[in-house]
């Protein structure tokens, strides 16, 4: 008697941005010796210090595919991936096409995939911040109103998912960045800081993109009465160069070249406050029992507000310093997941293909 040998399913995944490639690792883990995962890097940050480092550090394997678009308008940019990723799903022929988060590599795959009639998996979908001004927030909606299998990390995002009208295919299974922290704290270095910092990453247009705006960030930074630990994006200093705002201008500030994930966990865990406009850094320091203030007026990880364990302070620069000093209330367990998101991610994928 003869069995028929079972076809090892093939996922092509597209990757492009730094909080991506801490999703793929756990995910590249969990697939091993069960699915076939053929991994597209678009170039969406290229910066070696933003993109390499994070393969290296992380043992990722190195993507068959590496795009090299760039940076660009959201329309160009999103243009150009969508004209690259085409023939390389044709040729591929995957049973799906997984995407991640909320990025232009999130929408371009997605949207190929899906006028493609191949699957679509959306990791970490369901997600809202609920302002529309943000292109992460049309990238995040449009994505999943495409997507065939839409795993969540939250209850929070099944109910934003269920006010959309979508409820087919939804399966809750933690954050695979929970995976990634508690790996990371495996490796941190206990030792006490010689003297107690605040930890800062800033990026965002609306932080960066308008010279006043900047300046503003940056002087309230510089008047806060502990050190400021600045790990400077690629973005950021750009802008800075643009404006005339010299890094040497700020005492206060320490301004560190782009960190790798270990370290920028490090820096985070020492800290005593976090302070950024990063999604995935919210809930990183959340999951850390670190106090995070973010210069946004909304977030998408709405689990980290409560009892003050995240504050938005977007239009509270001048109040940074009361914040900082304002204890968190009672800390919650478990929100994310118990570190075993990607097992769980894996199986699904394998019982719904």
């Amino acid at each position: 008697m003869t069995f028929k040998q079972k076809k090892v399913k093939k996922i092509l995944a597209v990757i492009g941005a730094r909080p991506q490639f801490i999703k793929h690792a756990p995910i590249e883990l969990a697939f091993k010796g069960k699915i076939t995962l053929v991994s597209v890097h678009t170039g969406q940050h290229y910066d070696d210090n933003m993109s390499r480092i994070f393969f290296d550090e992380l043992k990722m394997s190195k993507p068959q595919y590496m795009l090299q678009i760039g940076s660009s308008g959201h329309g160009i940019q999103t243009g150009k991936m969508m004209i690259e990723l085409e023939p390389i799903i044709l040729a591929e022929k995957p049973d799906a096409v997984l995407v991640y988060g909320d990025t232009n590599s999130t929408l371009a795959g997605a949207l190929v995939a899906s006028k493609l009639n191949i699957p679509v998996i959306h990791l970490e979908a369901g997600l809202r911040s609920f302002n529309r001004e943000m292109p992460e927030e049309i990238n995040r909606v449009l994505t999943d109103h495409v997507s065939n299998l839409l795993l969540v990390p939250t209850t929070q995002a099944i109910d934003n998912l269920k006010k959309e009208g979508i409820t087919d295919n939804v399966y809750l299974t933690g954050d695979v960045m929970c995976d990634m922290v508690l790996l990371a704290k495996e490796r941190l270095n206990n030792e006490k800081p010689i003297s107690p910092y605040c930890y800062v990453t800033i990026h965002r247009p609306y932080n960066t993109d308008d010279k006043n705006r900047l300046s503003a960030v940056l002087i309230a930074l510089e008047k806060l009465p502990c050190k400021v630990k600045f790990a400077l994006h690629p973005r950021t200093a750009h802008k800075m160069e643009d404006f005339g705002l010299r890094l040497s201008n700020y005492d206060n500030i320490e301004f560190l070249p782009p960190v790798s994930y270990f370290d920028n966990i490090q820096l985070q865990a020492n800290a005593e406050v976090v302070i950024t406009d990063s999604g995935g850094i919210q809930k990183e320091a959340y999951l850390l029992k670190r106090k995070c203030i973010t210069i946004r007026t909304e977030t998408e990880w709405v689990e980290t507000l409560v009892n003050d364990w995240n504050e938005l302070a977007y239009d509270k620069l001048d109040s940074l310093e009361t914040l900082i000093n304002k204890k968190p209330g009672a800390y919650t367990e478990g929100i994310y997941g118990d570190g075993k998101a990607a097992e769980q991610i894996a199986a699904i994928i394998l019982k719904h293909l």
